[in-house]
């Protein structure tokens, strides 16, 4: 009738109050499971050729590393990281989803996506507006939860600053593009007059 985590939580504290001599025969048991489980384990990986054992290493190598992913997005969550800024679509799918009930939620997202897309742009802009504004909040938030993460010594959760720098100059570099070029065509041609002259 109990749970698993009711009985899980039983037999933890059962552990808990059992008498160190009691345990010993429990501990003795671990022990002799974890040889015979090295032993088959090498036996295991001797039978394995080399590409099976490098495809074993890298399974194992992503595994870790998923796990690893898993623990620093948790770990920001717990420490109130701020959720990213939604997209315009986002918005919309958010406010209709519930709408169209009946379908599968693959084919209510699809459904969503061809009405965003036949969507004119002034229909579009208050979702769009919206998008703004939650970036708006977003880069406000961050601020402060940096400040936050800064005065508790977490440097490393920090987004760095020419991080930042990369993301204003890509935008700002392509309304900057076009008069460079001009200039350095001015420069070639008032060149090419000298030149001549």
């Amino acid at each position: 009738e109990m749970s698993n985590m009711e009985l899980v939580k039983k037999i933890a504290g059962a552990w808990k109050e059992l008498p160190a001599s009691q345990k010993q025969v429990y501990e003795e048991a671990r022990k002799t499971d974890w040889q015979r489980y090295e032993e088959q384990l090498a036996a295991y990986k001797a039978q394995l050729s080399p590409a099976q054992a490098v495809a074993l290493k890298e399974e194992r190598r992503r595994r870790l590393a998923k796990r690893r992913s898993f623990r620093a997005k948790r770990e920001l969550t717990v420490l109130g990281k701020p959720k990213r800024p939604r997209s315009g679509f986002n918005i919309f799918v958010s406010e209709n989803f519930q709408e169209s009930e009946g379908i599968s939620p693959v084919a209510k997202l699809k459904q969503l996506f061809d009405t965003w897309r036949k969507l004119s742009n002034s229909q579009k802009q208050p979702y769009l507006q919206l998008a703004e504004d939650d970036k708006v909040r977003y880069e406000n938030e961050m601020k402060s939860w940096e400040a936050k993460m800064a005065e508790l010594g977490r440097e490393d959760l920090i987004r760095s600053r020419t991080q930042m720098l990369k993301k204003k100059t890509a935008k700002t570099a392509k309304k900057v593009e076009t008069p460079k070029a001009s200039s350095r065509e001015k420069k070639a041609k008032s060149k090419l007059k000298k030149s001549e002259e």
